[in-house]
């Protein structure tokens, strides 16, 4: 108890210390990409696991449940997110018993070409540009005791639009606790980095200097870009499960999320279990503060399967369901796939 109490003390203190902002700060923020949840399985129970999310799915939530699968694992999540942008995710880890896990993860975006438009050809040049959003994370996790885990995971995030580009790093971390009689705690704090700023050539302008002789030459200069911070928060969690009997079970969790630059939320999950094979999972996510017509995003529901090829080989498939508002396409449906040794 005195370890999981340092490590949530030391959580709770970061937290304070970088969690500032308000709602009215909206808005001014950049990173976007790091809020955009991956794996279906999370997903469909509305991010509420944080005690109980495990493997190579925990990198992004939770690190410190990677090292609680107890095996190698790796995954791929593919996701049609907004205005038809492709979301793909890709995560490996490495288990070394008694050393802990190692994690590896890259998540990309499609956005697909966009066609190229000046002040002399409004309606597009004929040629196109694809913005590239990339983040990739190193995550180590180490389960300290029988009932405590704790796992941090290094980020690298890179954004650029032709030859301007802006790249930041940033860290996670959490907890995760298990109580006597089924229920978890589950503590992270996610995206403390550094601020991002946008450079490179395409941001250069050539123009005569002054004070200077005609035909003397043009000058190139390239302006300073305004910083941007990154979207942080911190995120408290509980869940309990219920055995129904050896072959089912049902699990609750309830979720707070604290946001540096938007309304804190409150997220909800269910899992029902059947023979650790089957699985239905459904959630909800809540704007603190906010009527129910200003959250884009509501209800999530999702099913999963499971299953061990002679006990040493596993295969997960999950799928999920996410409702959104104001845009045509009216869900997100998201697939995951995960293999296990």
């Amino acid at each position: 108890m005195k370890k999981i109490s340092f490590l949530i003390l030391i959580l709770l203190i970061s937290s304070n210390l970088t969690f500032a902002g308000d709602v009215s700060r909206k808005g001014t923020n950049g990173a976007e990409q790091l809020l955009v949840p991956v794996g279906a399985k999370s997903i469909a129970t509305g991010g509420a696991f944080l005690g109980d999310v495990k493997g190579v799915e925990a990198i992004y939530y939770n690190p410190a449940g990677l090292d609680l699968a107890g095996r190698s694992e790796a995954m791929f999540s593919y996701m049609n997110y907004l205005a038809d942008i492709k979301v793909s995710y890709f995560a490996l880890s490495a288990n070394l018993g008694d050393y802990g896990t190692f994690g590896l993860s890259l998540k990309s975006f499609n956005l697909g070409d966009i066609p190229i438009t000046t002040f002399e050809q409004p309606d597009g040049t004929g040629a196109t540009y694809s913005p590239t959003l990339i983040t990739g994370g190193l995550t180590y996790s180490k389960q300290i005791t029988d009932r405590v885990s704790a796992g941090a995971t290094v980020k690298v995030i890179y954004e650029a639009i032709t030859n301007v580009s802006a790249t930041g790093a940033a860290l996670d971390f959490g907890v995760q606790y298990q109580f006597p009689n089924n229920m978890r705690l589950g503590v992270a704090v996610t995206n403390i980095g550094t601020n991002m700023r946008y450079s490179g050539p395409d941001m250069q302008q050539k123009m005569e200097i002054p004070g200077n002789p005609p035909g003397f030459g043009f000058g190139v200069f390239e302006p300073s870009t305004e910083e941007f911070q990154i979207p942080s928060y911190f995120e408290l969690s509980t869940s309990y499960k219920y055995d129904f009997n050896q072959q089912n079970y049902l699990m609750f969790a309830g979720k707070f999320t604290n946001n540096n630059f938007f309304e804190d939320v409150l997220s909800f999950g269910l899992e029902y279990g059947f023979l650790n094979t089957f699985f239905l999972r459904g959630g909800y996510n809540y704007l603190v503060g906010s009527k129910p017509e200003d959250n884009l995003y509501g209800l999530t529901l999702g099913a999963g399967v499971s299953y061990s090829f002679e006990g040493s080989v596993f295969f997960d498939f999950d799928y999920a369901y996410r409702a959104v508002r104001d845009f045509p396409t009216g869900a997100q449906h998201i697939f995951t796939v995960k293999l296990g040794l």
